[in-house]
């Protein structure tokens, strides 16, 4: 087990878990900071955790939530307050209500999770800060000791297996719930560089085109809130095109971006008949480069079935890998 040591202070009210392990901290740091291995082990094995966002920069959140044996889901989130990349984060932690809304109800808490380098690999020092007495004896009563320690029991196996979550995989995909799906892929270059490529038109229309053959002869794009997006793609041998319009729903630059989408066509250019997408794309610093992940949520499970039956995300591997090779190695 790789926890060591748990200490509970009545006074100060705090409880302290540390937990040792064999991998570099920048493995460790990785593996708090990408959802899709998080997820794997921040709940007990028997009520695993889905996180729904997940953002790791100040002023962000993450929501997720834990699913029973029974299928009963209990959400939670995470307020970020502080970042020291590689060293430390420092969140306000709570319950939520069923799509993530905090709970005013149930306690709230701040968690700080350090991390340093030891003699035999890495050392997470997680200690979490309660309000008062009431709100820690009720935490505890919860079983805040037993979940953890059933949580961080998992993460030896999540941090050996770095094959599965390093750079060069390519787009990945996986579903959430019954309306949202996620997109990951680590693409080497800064948070900045990937921002960028996200957010101005002119580096957008150099590589998100799709297979050869096909070009962007209109891309109107950037990152101000309330923004009208447009980008058109067409073929340039039989003319053929289709393109997307949406909004610029939300933007904290260079981390995390949101935006509606809906599909155009010549007989449908404004994509009124179009089923609307709510795009959260959030990017984080990680070993080999940015992990970018882009959660979709459409308007049922019908659509999300019909989209990614088009080919969606071999088309974004397509244009991620045009990404790393035609602008960011320039």
């Amino acid at each position: 087990m790789p926890v060591t040591a748990v200490t509970t202070d009545t006074d100060a009210l705090t409880l302290q878990v540390v937990a040792d392990f064999t991998v570099p901290v920048r493995r460790l740091w990785d593996a708090y900071l990408d959802p899709r291995q998080l997820e794997r082990f921040w709940g007990p094995p028997e009520y695993p955790a889905t996180f729904v966002r997940h953002d790791g920069h100040p002023g962000g959140m993450s929501i997720y939530y834990m699913t029973s044996p029974e299928g009963e889901r209990f959400w939670g989130y995470w307020k970020w307050i502080a970042v020291d990349e590689g060293r430390s984060y420092e969140v306000r932690d709570g319950f939520a209500h069923d799509g993530g809304a905090p709970n005013t109800d149930m306690p709230e808490g701040r968690m700080v999770f350090e991390f340093a380098e030891t003699a035999l690999g890495s050392r997470l020092t997680c200690t979490s800060h309660h309000a008062s007495l009431e709100d820690m004896e009720k935490v505890l009563a919860m079983g805040q000791i037993e979940g953890m320690r059933a949580a961080m029991g998992q993460i030896d196996a999540i941090v050996e297996d770095l094959a599965s979550f390093a750079a060069g995989r390519g787009t990945e995909l996986q579903l959430i719930g019954e309306t949202q799906a996620r997109v990951s892929r680590v693409i080497r270059g800064t948070v900045d560089q990937v921002w960028r490529a996200h957010t101005d038109a002119e580096l957008l229309s150099r590589w998100q085109l799709g297979p050869d053959g096909w070009s962007m002869p209109v891309c109107e794009y950037g990152a101000e809130p309330g923004r009208s997006l447009r980008t058109e793609w067409q073929n340039d041998e039989t003319g053929e095109r289709f393109g997307f319009v949406g909004v610029v729903v939300e933007a904290a630059a260079p981390h995390r971006l949101v935006t509606t989408e809906r599909m155009i066509s010549p007989q449908d250019p404004d994509g009124e008949q179009s089923p609307e997408t709510l795009n959260e794309m959030t990017l984080t610093p990680v070993e080999g480069g940015t992990l970018l992940a882009y959660v979709i949520t459409y308007p049922d499970a019908a659509t999300r079935e019909m989209v990614l039956a088009t080919g969606m995300v071999d088309g974004m591997e397509t244009g991620y890998a045009r990404l790393e090779s035609e602008v960011l190695a320039a």
